[in-house]
């Protein structure tokens, strides 16, 4: 690793071994009002693992992922992040989403800040890096993906893939020990699709930890080294890509991929 790598990496974040859990859930449930969105929900993600989320609308893996990122506090179980148990009452929520890069399908950039201010903030005002450090590190990765000439445009002068680029630069900059990605391509028009899961093979090639929830079968297929598939709030089945895309055993899985496959 780099030493700039190094220098905006969280000092609270260790780096985890192949094969230990960097997230576990156990047994999580989320309601709202009446509604019972999470039913139980068990699922361990591994470092270097990319685990992806599939299922239909509804099926709550948004909500999967704002609870793991404290938007949305639990009713019941508990979540882990590399061992520590981040839904205990006295948590620092603050200090646990500085561990934790999140990407959803909305890109939310600053509208009155730079590429390269939005993508260093965090890094400067969380965890307190010099602003010519993290200067330097977000230079490096929006040339790295292919956004060098943009460092000093405004959101409102990229198109919607570049936006979302820089998004997930932004959510890496400081080396996460987990990156959630939601949805990241949903906003986008089809022909900008290809540019962003790009991006999300070349981290997976780099060892990143990442869970994702997607639509996109055909690149969850390629990409995975897990899929999940949720329906009405529970992980019904789960499995490499070659079982739950070719042999799925579940009834509810093998009708989600025959409809979503066909479109």
């Amino acid at each position: 690793m780099s030493a700039d790598t190094d220098a905006v990496k969280p000092s609270s974040a260790s780096a985890p071994r192949a094969g230990s859990p960097v997230l576990k859930l156990e047994d999580v449930h989320k309601l709202f009002g009446d509604n019972h969105v999470l039913k139980g929900v068990d699922l361990t993600v591994d470092a270097h693992e990319v685990v992806v989320v599939i299922g239909a609308s509804g099926s709550g893996k948004s909500t999967l992922m704002r609870t793991i990122n404290l938007i949305e506090q639990v009713d019941d179980g508990r979540i882990l992040l590399s061992g520590d148990d981040i839904t205990e009452v006295r948590v620092d929520v603050d200090r646990v989403r500085a561990r934790i890069g999140v990407v959803f399908q909305h890109f939310n950039l600053f509208p009155h800040m730079s590429v390269i201010d939005n993508v260093t903030l965090a890094a400067r005002q969380v965890h307190k890096v010099p602003a010519a450090q993290a200067r330097a590190r977000g230079v490096e990765l929006l040339t790295r993906f292919g956004l060098g000439e943009k460092v000093d445009t405004y959101p409102d002068q990229l198109s919607g893939g570049q936006q979302q680029r820089v998004a997930i630069v932004r959510a890496i900059l400081t080396d996460p020990e987990l990156l959630l990605l939601d949805e990241i391509t949903s906003a986008l028009d089809p022909m900008l699709v290809g540019e962003v899961l790009d991006l999300v093979r070349s981290l997976k090639d780099g060892g990143s930890t990442i869970l994702m929830a997607t639509h996109e079968m055909h690149f969850a297929r390629s990409v995975a080294d897990r899929v999940v598939f949720m329906h009405q709030g529970r992980i019904l089945e789960e499995g490499p890509p070659e079982q739950i895309f070719g042999a799925p055993r579940e009834a509810a899985t093998q009708e989600f991929l025959a409809r979503i496959m066909q479109r």
